[in-house]
């Protein structure tokens, strides 16, 4: 296939000069103006030496989103320099070609897109802006939500999942911490992103393994495509794509939900590679909006909405959800963040539990262990089933005749939406078809 070639141009180069570098470079079909004035008279001084469309606006944003979408570009090279494009108007063209699929090539770089396949099955992408923002929670939350309307399928992808696609029937069998220490035991991740969906959920799982994350979110080695062969070969209806921290599956799903940590810094999300992640949304979840401030929300809202203003914005916090009864027991409680000890802890008591001891170093086996020999008298340990939770704490209470009570972090609005109704009409519009 003949590659064509859209040119980003400035006028801080002489037209002979651009000419000179567009003749040499071949294969191209138009350019887009990004500004500047040193060199040239006007837009037509180009024009005229170029001889290919040029295109033009007050926001070069624009005139490269028209172009890309008037023109079969299968690359962009970039022949502008300082001071027309900076660091940070480099990564926002970059984001808009990952967005359209497009090679963004540079002097002294080269940002390529894997090729997003489409799953035969409708499908629903739920993926995050970093690591530890809540993903696993929110696809849990969307999945339960859609079974009232589908039968749903989670493939995920995890640096702890299986080298071969691991088919987890949640909706069939009890999930229980025998079962899963005794896999920890056989050597394998029993904390694992489809272990987890299919605890909380009670849905379909499929468990696939990936490893490296690119710049833009694209995996280096991944076992996804046979994860979502094996999903199109079930009777589920509708498959959800899982991504890992910042990382997601190359596939092109029918719909995207992005999850958003409010603690995260607005450079990653409105610099970088966000506007990318950013611009696929159809629903954003921002989760643990409750632990900011009011500025960073309206900040958080301003740098999404700008970005994508067609996106349904949430902002939620989370709640613990434990999967047994802790009423009138005295817990223990296990998490991978301290800064949600005191929520969770305060939930919990609410729920009638005693929460005496508590740790927040779920993901740090070492500390892991001095806080859980630390541990006084209880009956029962409430813990999230992430990092150690298995190999470490679930032995641990298992081995003392203590219960283990796991727990789901359900998102809650606080912004006076509903995030479950606007997952149902995602779901709808997905199942019916709808552009």
């Amino acid at each position: 296939m003949k590659t064509q070639r859209l040119v980003l141009i400035d006028g801080e180069h002489y037209p002979d000069v651009t000419a000179w570098a567009v003749e040499r470079l071949g294969g191209v079909c138009c350019a887009v103006f990004l500004g500047g004035s040193e060199k040239i008279g006007g837009i037509k001084d180009i024009e005229d030496k170029l001889g290919i469309p040029v295109y033009h606006a007050e926001d070069y944003i624009t005139a490269l989103v028209r172009a890309l979408k008037e023109n079969d570009v299968s690359e962009v090279v970039d022949l502008s320099d300082e001071p027309v494009l900076n660091y940070e108007d480099r990564f926002r063209i970059a984001s808009l070609c990952m967005f359209h699929g497009v090679t963004y090539r540079g002097a002294d770089f080269t940002f390529t897109p894997k090729p997003l396949k489409k799953p035969e099955k409708p499908s629903l992408a739920v993926i995050g802006t970093g690591k530890r923002v809540g993903k696993t929670a929110v696809s849990g939350f969307i999945a339960r939500t859609l079974k009232g309307i589908a039968k749903p399928v989670i493939v995920t992808m995890g640096r702890g999942g299986p080298e071969e696609p691991e088919l987890i029937e949640g909706d069939k069998f009890n999930i229980t911490p025998e079962f899963l220490l005794r896999f920890a035991e056989s050597g394998k991740h029993a904390a694992s992103d489809h272990f987890e969906d299919a605890l909380t959920s009670r849905v379909t799982t499929i468990g696939c393994r990936r490893c490296g994350g690119g710049m833009a979110g694209f995996p280096f080695f991944d076992v996804v495509e046979e994860g979502v062969k094996l999903a199109e070969s079930l009777p589920n209806d509708l498959i959800i794509l899982e991504g890992s921290g910042a990382t997601f599956p190359a596939y092109r799903a029918d719909r995207y939900v992005v999850v958003v940590g409010a603690r995260q810094k607005l450079d990653f999300i409105r610099g970088y590679f966000g506007p990318f992640r950013i611009s696929l949304a159809d629903v954003v979840v921002v989760t643990m909006a409750d632990s900011v401030d009011e500025d960073k929300r309206e900040a958080l809202r301003d740098a999404i909405l700008d970005i994508n203003p067609d996106a349904d914005l949430h902002f939620t916090a989370f709640r613990p959800r434990p999967l047994g009864d802790v009423s009138n027991k005295r817990l223990g409680l296990v998490m991978t963040s301290s800064e949600a000890l005191s929520t969770a802890k305060k939930h919990l008591e609410g729920l009638g539990a005693e929460v005496p001891y508590t740790s927040g170093n779920l993901s740090k086996r070492p500390l892991l262990r001095r806080d859980l020999e630390g541990f006084g008298d209880m009956d029962a340990v409430a813990v999230e089933l992430k990092a150690a939770a298995v190999d470490v704490v679930t032995r641990w209470a298992l081995e003392r005749g203590i219960e283990v009570i796991y727990l789901d972090n359900e998102p809650v609005n606080i912004d006076g939406k509903d995030l479950r109704k606007a997952v149902l009409e995602l779901g709808r519009s997905i199942l019916e078809g709808k552009a």
